[in-house]
This record gives C-alpha cells, structure tokens and sequence, in this order.
C-alpha cells in the first residue's frame, strides 16, 4: 500500500507541469494533469468514431499515462523538433523512476501502457495521439488562437503536424478539425 501512496503522491507534481494553453476562461496556463484527464473525457466521448476493434479502456489508460514522464523533464510544445531524441530519453528514464515506484504488476502495466502511446504501433495508440493532438487544437479553435499567436505557430505547422497522426487515428476527427481550421486561418487566428 505505502508504495502505491508514495506513486499516487509524486504524480501529484504533474498538476504543477504547465502547458501552452490557457483553459476556457482563465488568464493561466492549463497543466498536464488537467490535460490526461480531459484527454480521457475526450476519448470516451469520441470513442464511437474509433471503430469497433478499438480498445477504448486501453486508449483511456494510455492516456492518463502518457504525460507522467513531464513530471521530470517538463513539457514541450509539440511543434518543437530540436532535441526530441534527447527528450524521449529523458521522459523513459523520468518513466522508469516514476513507475518503478510500484509494485510489480502496476509498474510493469503503466511503463508498457507509455512504450505503446510512445511508439505508436497499435490501433489504440494511434488513437491515443489523434486525440492528444487534437485537443490543444480544439483549445486553441475555442480561444481564438492564443497559444498559436502567443508562439508564432502558422497554419502550415498546425497541419503538418497534426493532420496525419489525427487522420490515421481519427479520420472523422480530422475532417472536423480541418474545416475549423481553415475558418481560424481566415480569422487571422495564427502566428506568423
């Protein structure tokens, strides 16, 4: 039990990682633990457009995972490309610490749980990452941009980016996205 206490306890810090996006109505930034969470909701929401062979419990579980390793190295916008090797090394270690502080079973599940959202290979984490980014996006459509003008991401990079995890996990999402997306670009919504 104590070991458990002790995990749930240290991923309490990850109410202190801050992001990019400010939530619906609020001058501060989100933080990553607001964002598992919401990541979650989203996922049980949407999941009727993932397809019938999508392990919804398992996209959930990957979810409320994949961000702990922010714990130690912080986050980092996703549009962000140098170091991202470096980066991935240091979430696995931040990971493996963090993990390492339960029991066996748990320990094993919830690393296993991140290598898969990290790789990427599976229906489920292809899921996974179509709603991990499409979220910021929907944020940011809700807030006239704000994270978008307030770094300097254009149109271009948002699609880049987004379009093909999003498409590969999510087409309906995707298609959904694009269109209030080119309405955003008319509205002036990007940075340069």
């Amino acid at each position: 039990m104590q070991r458990i206490v002790d995990f749930i306890l240290e991923v309490d810090k990850l109410k202190s990682v801050t992001r990019k996006t400010r939530p619906l109505g609020l001058d501060r930034y989100e933080n990553s633990a607001e964002h598992s969470w919401q990541l979650a909701l989203f996922a049980i929401s949407i999941g009727r457009f993932a397809g019938p062979a999508i392990d919804i419990s398992r996209v959930i579980k990957m979810l409320l995972v994949h961000d702990i390793g922010e714990i130690d190295t912080g986050d980092t916008m996703v549009y962000v490309d140098e170091g991202r090797e470096e980066r991935k090394a240091a979430e696995l270690r931040a990971v493996a610490r963090i993990f390492g502080m339960l029991p066996d079973g748990p320990a094993e599940e919830f690393l296993s749980l991140w290598r898969e959202f990290d790789d990427g290979n599976t229906s489920e984490a292809h899921f996974a990452h179509a709603i991990d980014r499409a979220m910021p996006i929907l944020l940011n459509l809700a807030n006239n941009g704000q994270s978008w003008r307030d770094n300097g991401i254009s149109y271009d990079r948002v699609v880049r980016r987004n379009e093909p995890p999003i498409r590969a996990g999510c087409p309906p999402l995707w298609e959904y996205l694009e269109a209030h997306l080119e309405e955003a670009s008319r509205k002036g919504w990007f940075g340069a």
